[in-house]
């Protein structure tokens, strides 16, 4: 058997208009009648077609190449025309059997025979009426089969039918539009085939759809149903030709634009070369220029040439080539092996130092250890100190005193409130916006690979989702690591260990304990009032009359003018505030000279309270010991130390324990344990022990308004409450401070000499401590110290020694 199949609308248009230019396969409406009055005879030679289904009034060509169905179409053309046309279930079948055929087809007769110049067979059929096969009688020489005939059912031409054969008519137009395989005669022929009956069928036939889908159609015995279904399927097609036009439209504007930049590109150098050169060109050269003046290690040296390598290969008006220019700029612009002379003349050091800062001295004798050992071993790694204390004394300026004092650069950075590790290494380049971390960027500005780095604020670094800052920052301070610092931006491990870095920060308790153990830690503490007012001599005054275009002879503070300013204005440990307050005087002297007033060129107490109004501190005062009960205490603040009193009242009752002055957890425990303690060593003071179950206890400490806490307090309130309930006075011009415990020990407390420095204040002669903290007097320098006495003991019985004064009458309490 040979191969049978139909060429679809571009066979019927291109095989019957080429050959027979007078030939229009389209159906008159007077002949419909003639094709329900064919006479179908009972037995019929039945030919398989594959890829395609046959419709009653549909002519198109057919190319013969089975042999039996040549036989076929020779008896039959001899005879009166007439077979039976049946679709293939399978097409790939080159011999069907009777099952691989359907049992519904298409009654065609034969028009037209032609014989091919390549030896094979066409033929031109055009459907009848449609059949059903009843049964298969031969297969030899070819298929015959016992049939039944049926007509179509025509429906009545009515609004709702003709609006279906217009849209079915339209999609077809449309999708002839569309498809590449459709010839531009086929909307001609659709548009003149004026019965709407065999325009459905001439449609169904020729539609590019399965031969599943055809079958369906042509099983359909209403024309006006047949027609609803087709406009589904061709709504479908023409959805899926309609998306196939816009994706190759897509394609081919892209190849267009990429063509066109193509040949503008091309024309541009070609005119550049004309010109001189290429611009691109210049800038990779230049780039090689400067890469051979650097001083690259040897991975750093090959990294930076593949990378402009790279560049060399983009096309200069993609978005790549200037993320990539700008990467090779960045390696360029990093101080790779270049170092800053350092300054090893110390007493030259030193003086610098002494110059920018008054005090700090364990700060100024770490530096000049630190050069003092970098003279002797040149290639010494960097330390990393962390300066830490109150607010305004001088931290973060004490870094450009030491990059001063070095004859190093100085750059510095600000963590507080840093919460993405990013900012610490840096973006990957594939990112869009990436850069270099904050620690490169500031390497690249200082122009050096040895600056002095600031690490400002490292106390206020914060974690979040985007990762932990603090985690990022234990590479950077490791001397063991930072030697192979990576930043996710420049791909290549960078030195670091001849950095010296400086972190400042207000509290230890933030800063993680890795993070901690990589630093050295240097306390900066609190300044004096005498410290205060040397460093408004030689600093503060001069910067801020020199700000507001004073001279030295237009006003003159005294000593007294400025205690007045730090007693009455200020409070704090630095000397922030101080500045503030010298420039708001500078400020109104500066407006009379202007306005031509006339002032006091030499500032007095008076002239103090006429530039800044009312006194707002009133500085702290021991107020005696007139009461029992009120004990002086010593506590620490976030600017400086400060003296609180305890007091304790008592009033008949049962025992109860009122504790009041907006204190702390911690603070509010050791009053319970001064409590307990007290009642539990009651021989100690003489006391009755049944007293505690006859009298209330009221501590209170005053200035409720501010919050206190800390175990520090301890032995101030045990000594309250034993100077309340055995009616003996405490020493005058006492304070004391130190932590309890329940067996009557006392502990160190932190912060001496802050609170060495308020109890100074205040006027106290005397202050009691712990044993353990005797040896935190050695590292205080002798000025501060001047004046006071110390009592150091080991518990509370030799507190109660000290403090408590004799009874001058025999204690009044009863017991009820």
């Amino acid at each position: 058997m040979g191969e049978i199949k139909n060429s679809g609308f571009q066979g019927i248009f291109s095989s019957l208009i080429n050959r027979n230019p007078g030939f229009i396969p389209i159906i008159t409406d007077g002949d419909e009648k003639e094709f329900k009055n064919t006479e179908i005879p009972d037995i019929l030679p039945i030919l398989p077609l594959r890829n395609t289904v046959l419709f009653p009034g549909v002519v198109f060509p057919i190319t013969v190449g089975r042999e039996k169905s040549l036989n076929l179409i020779k008896d039959v053309y001899q005879g009166n025309r007439l077979l039976g046309t049946v679709a293939q279930r399978d097409h790939t079948i080159d011999e069907p059997n009777i099952e691989d055929l359907y049992t519904v087809g298409t009654v065609a007769e034969i028009l037209k025979i032609f014989e091919m110049p390549d030896g094979s067979t066409s033929i031109i059929i055009q459907g009848k009426k449609r059949y059903k096969i009843l049964e298969f009688i031969s297969d030899v020489p070819y298929f015959k089969a016992k049939v039944s005939s049926f007509n179509e059912i025509i429906p009545v031409d009515d609004n709702e039918f003709s609006a279906i054969v217009g849209s079915l008519k339209d999609l077809s137009i449309k999708t002839a539009q569309f498809s590449a395989n459709i010839p531009p005669e086929a909307t001609f022929a659709l548009k003149n085939i004026e019965n709407s009956t065999f325009l459905i069928n001439f449609i169904c036939s020729n539609t590019d759809l399965h031969v599943e889908d055809k079958q369906c159609l042509l099983e359909v015995d209403n024309i006006k149903d047949r027609g609803i279904q087709a406009i589904s399927y061709l709504v479908k097609e023409l959805q899926m030709l309609e998306l196939k036009h816009d994706i190759q439209k897509k394609v081919r504007t892209d190849i267009d634009r990429q063509q066109r930049e193509f040949m503008l590109n091309m024309q541009m150098k070609t005119i550049q070369d004309e010109l001189g050169g290429n611009p691109m060109d210049q800038e990779i050269n230049d780039l090689k220029e400067r890469g051979k003046d650097k001083k690259w290690n040897d991975e750093a040296g090959k990294f930076f040439t593949k990378e402009v390598d790279k560049l060399k290969r983009l096309n200069p008006t993609a978005g790549e080539y200037s993320v990539q220019f700008n990467f090779c700029q960045t390696l360029l612009d990093l101080p790779w092996n270049e170092y800053t002379d350092d300054n090893f003349d110390l007493k030259n050091a030193s003086n610098v130092l002494n110059e920018d800062h008054y005090g700090l001295e364990k700060v100024k004798e770490r530096i000049l250890e630190h050069l003092a050992v970098l003279k002797l071993k040149k290639d010494m790694k960097s330390p990393i100190l962390c300066l830490y204390g109150p607010p305004g004394v001088g931290k973060t300026s004490l870094g450009k005193s030491i990059a001063k004092a070095l004859g190093r650069n100085y750059v510095r950075i600000s963590l507080g409130g840093l919460h993405d590790e990013s900012e610490i290494r840096g973006h990957r380049k594939t990112y869009i916006g990436a850069m270099p971390g904050r620690i490169i960027h500031n390497i690249k500005k200082a122009k050096s690979s040895n600056p002095v780095f600031i690490l400002d604020e490292i106390d206020k670094v914060s974690k979040q989702f985007h990762g932990d800052p603090a985690s990022a920052l234990l590479e950077v301070l490791d001397p063991e690591q930072n030697n192979e610092f990576h930043d996710n931006y420049i791909e290549v491990d960078y030195d670091l260990s001849k950095v010296m870095f400086i972190a400042t920060a207000n509290t230890l308790n933030t800063i993680s304990p890795p993070l901690r153990d990589r630093m050295e830690m240097i306390e900066v503490s609190g300044y004096l009032v005498e410290e205060k007012i040397e460093i408004a001599k030689r600093h503060l005054i001069p910067i801020q009359m020199e700000n507001h275009g004073l001279s030295k002879n237009d006003v003159i503070f005294t000593k007294e003018a400025i205690e007045l300013i730090i007693d009455g204005y200020t409070r704090e440990s630095g000397v922030r505030e101080l500045n503030k307050k010298i420039a708001k005087v500078i400020r109104r002297i500066a407006k009379k000279i202007a306005f031509d007033e006339s002032y006091c060129k030499k500032l007095v107490k008076d002239d103090i309270r006429e530039y800044l109004g009312v006194t707002e501190y009133s500085k702290e005062k021991y107020q005696g010991n007139d009461f029992a009960g009120v004990v002086t205490g010593l506590a620490w603040t976030a600017v400086g130390g400060e003296i609180l009193y305890v007091e304790s009242s008592l009033s008949k009752g049962n025992g109860a324990l009122t504790i009041t002055g907006n204190l702390g957890d911690v603070m509010k425990e050791s009053a319970m344990l001064a409590y307990e303690y007290l009642k539990s060593h009651a021989e100690i003071l003489k006391l009755n022990s049944e007293i505690f179950s006859s009298w209330n206890v009221h501590i209170h400490v005053p200035e409720g308004a501010i919050p206190k806490d800390g175990p520090s307090a301890g032995i101030t309130i045990v000594t309250s409450l034993a100077s309340a309930y055995t009616r003996r006075k405490v020493k005058k011009n006492l304070a004391m401070t130190g932590e309890i415990t329940l067996r009557g020990k006392v502990l160190p407390v932190g912060g001496i000499k802050e609170k060495i420095l308020a109890a100074k204040r205040a006027g106290i002669t005397e202050i009691i401590l712990s044993e353990d903290n005797k040896k935190n007097l050695e590292e205080i320098k002798g000025i501060y110290l001047k004046g006071l006495k110390f009592h150091f003991v080991k518990t509370v019985t030799d507190v109660f020694d000290i403090a408590l004064m004799k009874a001058k009458v025999e204690n009044n309490l009863k017991i009820s």
